[in-house]
């Protein structure tokens, strides 16, 4: 798994990134926040999508406006053609950025909004997706006055088009005073999920006492450490049981389960299926 909380900084001469992203193989199950909105459109893809406690089959057109801090990836299953890659054309930005633009324009109002539903993730028609892939896509090929102008015209054709599904049922609550420390504790969960962990080990991590760090843990996670934890194994698994042939009593015990018996119980809790079945759902 890559490391939960991404770092992502502006090229020199833009204040926002972007990416596109191409992949002859699969879009990989990749968990991880970040404090920047995200934006992204992805063609040619099939799969699941995974945006806070939100799973849902996502396919070409798939747009989705993250908020910030929200837990997301996506994993695929197929490709439409199999000819060409995966594709996913993402944008990011900051809120003080977007904020600062919106404040300064009435026009822009839309976009306020827009970003201010986002909290949650938003889900857009797959064609409004398909009728922007141009746009997206025209976006790499200009200047950065230009890339900049794109964006703008895209969110507000967003916001004019669709009000958005929202996905996740919980959403993160970051005081910059807990951040530093929820971060570390994240952190050391996303390094060592597949290992006992204890409270008193996280504690030491945050410099809280456990009482302190359950508190905090919940305020910002709407979750207590113990799910959280099987919600990351449970993650992990689901991305070698779509993306490798390793035996599943194998997958058990390389993400935290000496027991087979308690890694189906848990997996059909969180996924609804038994994982010998999530794997099928990827052969078809």
């Amino acid at each position: 798994m890559k490391p939960y909380l991404e770092h992502l900084s502006p090229p020199p001469d833009a204040s926002w990134s972007l990416l596109n992203r191409r992949l002859d193989d699969a879009i990989p199950f990749e968990w991880h926040h970040h404090p920047e909105f995200e934006l992204t459109l992805t063609l040619n893809s099939r799969g699941q999508r995974f945006i806070g406690d939100h799973v849902g089959d996502y396919g070409h057109g798939d747009l989705v406006l993250v908020g910030p801090n929200l837990p997301h990836t996506w994993a695929s299953r197929e490709k439409v053609d199999p000819a060409v890659p995966h594709v996913a054309l993402v944008f990011w930005f900051r809120r003080e950025w977007i904020d600062g633009l919106i404040g300064g324009s009435v026009e822009l109002r839309p976009i306020g909004r827009l970003v201010g539903r986002a909290a949650t993730g938003l889900a857009f028609d797959s064609r409004l997706g398909q009728a922007l892939a141009a746009d997206f896509e025209a976006i790499f090929a200009r200047s950065p006055a230009g890339r900049f102008l794109g964006l703008i015209d895209i969110l507000l054709r967003i916001a004019d088009a669709d009000d958005g599904r929202p996905l996740s049922a919980t959403v993160p609550r970051h005081v910059e005073g807990d951040r530093i420390r929820l971060d570390r504790v994240l952190q050391h969960l996303h390094q060592h999920y597949h290992r006992q962990v204890s409270i008193e080990e996280l504690a030491k991590v945050a410099a809280l006492s456990p009482s302190g760090l359950h508190r905090m843990f919940r305020k910002h996670t709407q979750a207590n450490v113990s799910d959280y934890l099987i919600g990351l194994r449970i993650g992990e698994a689901c991305s070698r049981l779509s993306g490798t042939d390793q035996p599943i009593q194998h997958i058990a015990a390389e993400v935290g389960y000496a027991s087979l018996a308690n890694f189906n119980r848990q997996f059909r809790r969180l996924r609804g299926m038994s994982p010998r079945q999530y794997r099928s759902s990827f052969s078809r």
